[in-house]
Protein backbone atom coordinates (compact mmCIF):
# COMPACT_ATOMS: atom_id res chain seq x y z
CA UNK A 1 0.00 0.00 0.00
CA UNK A 2 1.44 3.38 -0.97
CA UNK A 3 1.91 6.23 1.51
CA UNK A 4 -1.15 8.18 0.33
CA UNK A 5 -3.52 5.19 0.39
CA UNK A 6 -2.24 4.15 3.83
CA UNK A 7 -3.48 7.46 5.27
CA UNK A 8 -7.10 7.18 4.20
CA UNK A 9 -7.99 6.64 7.87
CA UNK A 10 -5.82 7.74 10.81
CA UNK A 11 -6.13 7.99 14.58
CA UNK A 12 -4.94 11.33 15.90
CA UNK A 13 -2.05 11.81 18.31
CA UNK A 14 -3.62 12.45 21.72
CA UNK A 15 -1.69 13.30 24.86
CA UNK A 16 -2.29 10.84 27.72
CA UNK A 17 -4.24 8.58 25.37
CA UNK A 18 -2.46 7.19 22.31
CA UNK A 19 0.43 5.51 24.09
CA UNK A 20 1.91 2.22 22.89
CA UNK A 21 -0.72 0.21 24.77
CA UNK A 22 -3.69 2.04 23.29
CA UNK A 23 -2.14 1.74 19.83
CA UNK A 24 -1.78 -2.02 20.33
CA UNK A 25 -5.46 -2.24 21.26
CA UNK A 26 -6.44 -0.20 18.20
CA UNK A 27 -4.36 -2.43 15.97
CA UNK A 28 -6.25 -5.47 17.24
CA UNK A 29 -9.42 -3.80 15.96
CA UNK A 30 -8.16 -2.42 12.63
CA UNK A 31 -5.19 -3.78 10.70
CA UNK A 32 -4.88 -0.78 8.39
CA UNK A 33 -5.82 2.43 10.20
CA UNK A 34 -2.71 4.61 10.49
CA UNK A 35 -1.61 5.25 14.08
CA UNK A 36 0.25 8.16 15.71
CA UNK A 37 2.08 8.51 18.99
CA UNK A 38 1.32 11.14 21.56
CA UNK A 39 3.27 14.32 20.88
CA UNK A 40 6.86 13.81 22.09
CA UNK A 41 8.93 16.94 22.63
CA UNK A 42 12.44 17.21 21.31
CA UNK A 43 13.53 18.37 24.75
CA UNK A 44 12.28 15.15 26.33
CA UNK A 45 14.30 13.07 23.86
CA UNK A 46 17.52 15.06 23.76
CA UNK A 47 17.83 16.66 27.17
CA UNK A 48 15.52 14.53 29.28
CA UNK A 49 16.74 11.29 27.70
CA UNK A 50 13.13 10.08 27.89
CA UNK A 51 13.65 7.60 25.09
CA UNK A 52 11.07 5.24 26.58
CA UNK A 53 8.45 7.56 25.08
CA UNK A 54 9.46 6.15 21.70
CA UNK A 55 8.68 2.55 22.69
CA UNK A 56 6.23 0.80 20.42
CA UNK A 57 5.16 -2.72 19.51
CA UNK A 58 6.08 -4.18 16.13
CA UNK A 59 2.39 -4.98 15.60
CA UNK A 60 1.56 -1.25 15.49
CA UNK A 61 2.85 -0.63 11.96
CA UNK A 62 2.02 1.54 10.17
CA UNK A 63 2.79 3.99 12.98
CA UNK A 64 4.14 7.55 13.02
CA UNK A 65 5.88 9.53 15.73
CA UNK A 66 4.72 13.10 16.34
CA UNK A 67 7.39 15.54 17.45
CA UNK A 68 6.93 18.89 19.19
CA UNK A 69 9.67 21.46 18.95
CA UNK A 70 11.03 24.42 17.04
CA UNK A 71 14.81 24.28 17.33
CA UNK A 72 16.16 23.12 13.99
CA UNK A 73 19.06 21.08 15.31
CA UNK A 74 16.93 19.42 17.98
CA UNK A 75 14.30 18.48 15.40
CA UNK A 76 16.93 17.00 13.11
CA UNK A 77 18.47 14.96 15.93
CA UNK A 78 15.06 13.81 17.18
CA UNK A 79 14.08 12.81 13.65
CA UNK A 80 17.19 10.66 13.32
CA UNK A 81 16.53 9.04 16.70
CA UNK A 82 12.91 8.34 15.75
CA UNK A 83 13.88 6.80 12.44
CA UNK A 84 16.36 4.61 14.26
CA UNK A 85 13.54 3.25 16.40
CA UNK A 86 11.74 2.07 13.28
CA UNK A 87 8.86 4.50 12.84
CA UNK A 88 7.20 4.79 9.43
CA UNK A 89 6.79 8.57 9.47
CA UNK A 90 7.75 11.67 11.42
CA UNK A 91 5.05 14.29 11.98
CA UNK A 92 5.68 17.83 13.24
CA UNK A 93 3.08 19.30 15.58
CA UNK A 94 2.09 22.81 14.48
CA UNK A 95 -1.38 22.68 15.98
CA UNK A 96 -1.28 22.30 19.76
CA UNK A 97 -2.50 25.52 21.47
CA UNK A 98 -1.62 24.79 25.11
CA UNK A 99 0.19 27.38 27.27
CA UNK A 100 3.05 24.98 27.96
CA UNK A 101 3.62 24.42 24.27
CA UNK A 102 3.50 28.15 23.51
CA UNK A 103 6.16 28.85 26.15
CA UNK A 104 8.38 26.36 24.35
CA UNK A 105 7.72 28.16 21.04
CA UNK A 106 6.18 25.22 19.26
CA UNK A 107 2.76 23.93 18.35
CA UNK A 108 0.12 26.25 16.86
CA UNK A 109 2.07 29.46 17.48
CA UNK A 110 4.49 28.36 14.76
CA UNK A 111 1.85 29.10 12.15
CA UNK A 112 3.04 32.70 12.47
CA UNK A 113 6.48 31.54 11.31
CA UNK A 114 5.86 29.67 8.05
CA UNK A 115 9.40 30.16 6.74
CA UNK A 116 10.91 28.68 9.89
CA UNK A 117 8.48 25.75 9.81
CA UNK A 118 9.27 25.12 6.16
CA UNK A 119 13.02 25.17 6.84
CA UNK A 120 12.68 22.79 9.79
CA UNK A 121 10.57 20.33 7.81
CA UNK A 122 12.89 20.48 4.82
CA UNK A 123 15.99 19.80 6.93
CA UNK A 124 14.22 17.04 8.84
CA UNK A 125 13.32 15.40 5.54
CA UNK A 126 16.92 15.70 4.36
CA UNK A 127 18.14 14.01 7.54
CA UNK A 128 15.99 10.86 7.29
CA UNK A 129 14.74 8.45 4.66
CA UNK A 130 11.16 8.12 5.97
CA UNK A 131 8.42 10.67 5.12
CA UNK A 132 8.12 13.87 7.15
CA UNK A 133 4.65 15.39 7.51
CA UNK A 134 2.97 18.29 9.29
CA UNK A 135 -0.17 18.60 11.42
CA UNK A 136 -1.47 22.16 11.64
CA UNK A 137 -4.64 24.19 12.08
CA UNK A 138 -6.34 26.67 9.76
CA UNK A 139 -4.78 29.60 11.58
CA UNK A 140 -4.48 31.10 15.03
CA UNK A 141 -6.38 33.81 16.90
CA UNK A 142 -7.59 36.49 14.46
CA UNK A 143 -5.64 35.01 11.57
CA UNK A 144 -8.67 33.13 10.39
CA UNK A 145 -8.88 33.84 6.67
CA UNK A 146 -8.42 31.31 3.90
CA UNK A 147 -5.64 33.52 2.56
CA UNK A 148 -3.62 33.16 5.79
CA UNK A 149 -4.13 29.40 5.76
CA UNK A 150 -3.30 29.01 2.08
CA UNK A 151 -0.18 31.15 2.39
CA UNK A 152 1.13 29.03 5.28
CA UNK A 153 0.57 25.83 3.31
CA UNK A 154 2.12 27.35 0.19
CA UNK A 155 5.35 28.26 1.99
CA UNK A 156 5.64 24.79 3.51
CA UNK A 157 4.73 23.12 0.22
CA UNK A 158 7.47 25.04 -1.58
CA UNK A 159 9.99 23.50 0.82
CA UNK A 160 9.10 20.08 -0.57
CA UNK A 161 6.52 18.91 1.97
CA UNK A 162 3.52 17.23 0.35
CA UNK A 163 1.65 15.63 3.27
CA UNK A 164 -0.59 17.84 5.42
CA UNK A 165 -2.85 16.81 8.31
CA UNK A 166 -5.18 19.71 8.98
CA UNK A 167 -7.33 20.26 12.06
CA UNK A 168 -10.15 22.25 10.47
CA UNK A 169 -10.37 24.84 13.24
CA UNK A 170 -8.48 27.94 14.24
CA UNK A 171 -6.38 27.73 17.38
CA UNK A 172 -7.08 30.30 20.07
CA UNK A 173 -3.85 30.85 21.97
CA UNK A 174 -5.26 32.79 24.91
CA UNK A 175 -8.55 32.36 26.72
CA UNK A 176 -9.29 28.79 25.70
CA UNK A 177 -7.95 25.54 27.13
CA UNK A 178 -6.72 22.77 24.80
CA UNK A 179 -10.03 20.96 25.40
CA UNK A 180 -12.02 24.08 24.52
CA UNK A 181 -9.86 24.52 21.43
CA UNK A 182 -11.10 21.13 20.25
CA UNK A 183 -14.72 22.25 20.55
CA UNK A 184 -15.33 26.01 20.49
CA UNK A 185 -13.60 27.38 17.37
CA UNK A 186 -15.94 26.61 14.48
CA UNK A 187 -15.11 23.83 12.07
CA UNK A 188 -14.40 25.03 8.55
CA UNK A 189 -14.24 21.87 6.50
CA UNK A 190 -14.78 23.96 3.36
CA UNK A 191 -11.33 25.55 3.84
CA UNK A 192 -9.70 22.13 3.74
CA UNK A 193 -11.77 21.01 0.75
CA UNK A 194 -10.81 24.17 -1.12
CA UNK A 195 -7.14 23.66 -0.28
CA UNK A 196 -7.26 20.19 -1.82
CA UNK A 197 -9.04 21.50 -4.89
CA UNK A 198 -6.46 24.27 -5.27
CA UNK A 199 -3.55 21.88 -4.62
CA UNK A 200 -4.35 18.49 -6.16
CA UNK A 201 -0.70 17.47 -5.82
CA UNK A 202 -0.85 17.57 -2.03
CA UNK A 203 -1.90 14.70 0.23
CA UNK A 204 -4.54 16.30 2.46
CA UNK A 205 -5.86 14.58 5.60
CA UNK A 206 -8.74 16.28 7.42
CA UNK A 207 -9.12 16.26 11.22
CA UNK A 208 -11.61 17.72 13.68
CA UNK A 209 -15.04 16.62 14.87
CA UNK A 210 -15.18 13.43 12.80
CA UNK A 211 -17.18 10.84 14.72
CA UNK A 212 -17.77 7.72 12.65
CA UNK A 213 -17.41 5.79 9.41
CA UNK A 214 -20.27 7.57 7.67
CA UNK A 215 -18.77 11.02 8.25
CA UNK A 216 -15.35 9.71 7.22
CA UNK A 217 -16.68 8.47 3.88
CA UNK A 218 -18.30 11.84 3.23
CA UNK A 219 -14.99 13.64 3.80
CA UNK A 220 -13.17 11.19 1.54
CA UNK A 221 -15.20 12.54 -1.37
CA UNK A 222 -13.23 15.77 -0.97
CA UNK A 223 -9.83 14.95 0.56
CA UNK A 224 -7.31 12.11 0.62
CA UNK A 225 -7.68 10.97 4.20
CA UNK A 226 -9.44 11.44 7.52
CA UNK A 227 -8.04 11.58 11.03
CA UNK A 228 -10.28 10.75 13.98
CA UNK A 229 -9.43 11.79 17.53
CA UNK A 230 -11.54 11.42 20.67
CA UNK A 231 -14.28 9.47 18.95
CA UNK A 232 -11.80 6.70 18.15
CA UNK A 233 -10.64 6.58 21.76
CA UNK A 234 -14.13 6.72 23.26
CA UNK A 235 -15.47 4.08 20.84
CA UNK A 236 -12.50 2.17 19.41
CA UNK A 237 -14.58 -0.72 18.09
CA UNK A 238 -16.02 1.50 15.37
CA UNK A 239 -12.66 1.13 13.62
CA UNK A 240 -13.54 -2.52 12.96
CA UNK A 241 -15.55 -1.31 9.94
CA UNK A 242 -12.76 0.75 8.44
CA UNK A 243 -10.65 -2.03 6.94
CA UNK A 244 -13.51 -3.14 4.70
CA UNK A 245 -15.28 0.12 3.90
CA UNK A 246 -12.27 2.43 3.58
CA UNK A 247 -9.41 0.08 2.69
CA UNK A 248 -11.48 -2.46 0.76
CA UNK A 249 -10.15 -5.43 2.71
CA UNK A 250 -12.73 -8.03 3.70
CA UNK A 251 -10.86 -9.47 6.65
CA UNK A 252 -12.54 -11.55 9.34
CA UNK A 253 -14.09 -9.14 11.81
CA UNK A 254 -12.80 -9.82 15.30
CA UNK A 255 -15.33 -9.75 18.13
CA UNK A 256 -15.09 -7.55 21.22
CA UNK A 257 -14.59 -10.64 23.38
CA UNK A 258 -11.69 -11.79 21.18
CA UNK A 259 -10.16 -8.33 21.30
CA UNK A 260 -10.51 -8.34 25.08
CA UNK A 261 -8.83 -11.76 25.36
CA UNK A 262 -5.89 -10.72 23.19
CA UNK A 263 -5.46 -7.43 25.02
CA UNK A 264 -5.53 -9.14 28.43
CA UNK A 265 -2.75 -11.48 27.22
CA UNK A 266 -0.83 -8.43 26.04
CA UNK A 267 -1.25 -6.68 29.40
CA UNK A 268 -0.07 -9.76 31.27
CA UNK A 269 3.06 -9.92 29.14
CA UNK A 270 3.79 -6.21 29.42
CA UNK A 271 3.20 -6.12 33.18
CA UNK A 272 5.85 -8.82 33.56
CA UNK A 273 8.21 -6.48 31.71
CA UNK A 274 7.56 -3.69 34.20
CA UNK A 275 4.86 -1.69 32.44
CA UNK A 276 2.12 -0.16 34.60
CA UNK A 277 -1.06 -2.25 34.50
CA UNK A 278 -3.40 0.60 35.42
CA UNK A 279 -2.22 2.64 32.47
CA UNK A 280 -2.96 -0.28 30.15
CA UNK A 281 -6.35 -1.15 31.65
CA UNK A 282 -7.75 2.37 31.25
CA UNK A 283 -7.77 1.99 27.47
CA UNK A 284 -10.53 -0.63 27.82
CA UNK A 285 -13.13 1.91 28.96
CA UNK A 286 -14.46 2.56 25.46
CA UNK A 287 -14.55 -1.04 24.25
CA UNK A 288 -18.13 -1.49 25.51
CA UNK A 289 -19.40 1.79 24.00
CA UNK A 290 -23.00 1.39 22.88
CA UNK A 291 -23.52 -1.96 24.60
CA UNK A 292 -26.44 -2.55 27.02
CA UNK A 293 -24.02 -3.32 29.84
CA UNK A 294 -21.52 -0.54 29.08
CA UNK A 295 -21.97 1.15 32.46
CA UNK A 296 -21.34 -2.10 34.37
CA UNK A 297 -18.32 -2.82 32.17
CA UNK A 298 -16.78 0.58 32.84
CA UNK A 299 -17.41 0.18 36.57
CA UNK A 300 -15.46 -3.10 36.63
CA UNK A 301 -12.65 -1.55 34.58
CA UNK A 302 -12.44 1.20 37.20
CA UNK A 303 -12.28 -1.43 39.95
CA UNK A 304 -9.46 -3.22 38.14
CA UNK A 305 -7.54 0.05 37.93
CA UNK A 306 -8.13 0.73 41.61
CA UNK A 307 -7.03 -2.77 42.58
CA UNK A 308 -4.18 -2.74 40.03
CA UNK A 309 -5.23 -6.25 39.06
CA UNK A 310 -7.59 -7.30 36.28
CA UNK A 311 -7.53 -11.02 37.09
CA UNK A 312 -10.57 -11.09 39.45
CA UNK A 313 -12.69 -9.29 36.86
CA UNK A 314 -11.65 -10.95 33.58
CA UNK A 315 -14.56 -13.36 33.32
CA UNK A 316 -17.23 -10.82 34.24
CA UNK A 317 -15.78 -8.18 31.93
CA UNK A 318 -15.74 -10.59 28.99
CA UNK A 319 -19.34 -11.62 29.57
CA UNK A 320 -20.50 -7.99 29.61
CA UNK A 321 -19.21 -7.36 26.08
CA UNK A 322 -21.74 -7.58 23.25
CA UNK A 323 -20.24 -8.93 20.03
Amino acid sequence: MDFKSAHRACVAPMMQYTDMHDRYLLRLISKNTYLYTEMITTGALIFGKCLDQLDFNKEEHPVAVQLGGSDLNDLIESSKISEGYGYDEINLNVGCPSDRVQKGRFGACLMLEPDHVANCLSEMQNAVTIPVTIKCRLGIDDNDSYEFFENFVSVVKNAGIKNFIIHARNGILSGLSPRQNRMIPPLKYDFVYKLKKDNPDLNIIINGGIKNLEESLEHLDHVDGVMIGRAAYDNPFMLSEFDEHIYGQKTKRISKAEIFDEYVSYMTSKESQGYDLSRMVKHLFGLSKGDPHAKAFRKLVLEAIRLKDITPYKSDLRQLLVN
